[in-house]
């Protein structure tokens, strides 16, 4: 099903996105909050086998998914619309393992970097973790920028009951 927002926003809903996991308590103790987002290919294909690649790696645990934002690029604009999702998972990786596994999976769905903003298959963001902050060359966490982009603030109004 799709909901059209405006002429340049769409939400998409399928089985997984949104999603809520109402049957699983994690123990994990970590809560990181990923923007995911991509442009080439089969995206929403994409990101039902990144669902299921989470939901089969011990590391986390999914808590919920939000609906699938079609948007506009911003930055380099010579390029097709994105589709954006949020996925809230729990972990014990800190942030920054958690960062280098998100890459690992960026590279497992052929996310090449060519230059800023470009054309992807996947991104993999994290938005927030837990309730800290961090500014490092590595890591900023909240992700700058979150607060002004309409891929991330819009997947977020279904997920407010998390924060």
């Amino acid at each position: 099903m799709k909901k059209k927002i405006n002429d340049d926003l769409t939400l998409y809903f399928n089985d997984l996105y949104p999603y809520k996991n109402s049957n699983q308590k994690s123990i994990k103790k970590n809560l990181v909050t990923v923007g995911v987002g991509g442009n080439v290919g089969d995206v929403m294909q994409r990101f039902k086998k990144l669902f299921h690649a989470f939901n089969e790696d011990g590391r986390f645990s999914i808590v919920a998914t939000s609906p699938i934002l079609k948007n506009p690029p911003f930055g380099y604009l010579k390029q097709d619309y994105f589709y954006n999702s949020i996925i809230i998972l729990k972990t014990d990786l800190s942030a920054k393992a958690s960062l280098r596994a998100f890459q690992r999976y960026e590279l497992r769905f052929k996310r090449i970097r060519t230059f800023q903003d470009a054309p992807r298959t996947l991104d993999i963001d994290i938005i927030f973790y837990n309730k800290i902050k961090l500014n490092t060359e590595e890591l900023t966490i909240p992700h700058k920028g979150y607060k002004n982009r309409d891929s991330v603030l819009i997947p977020l109004t279904f997920l407010k009951d998390y924060f």
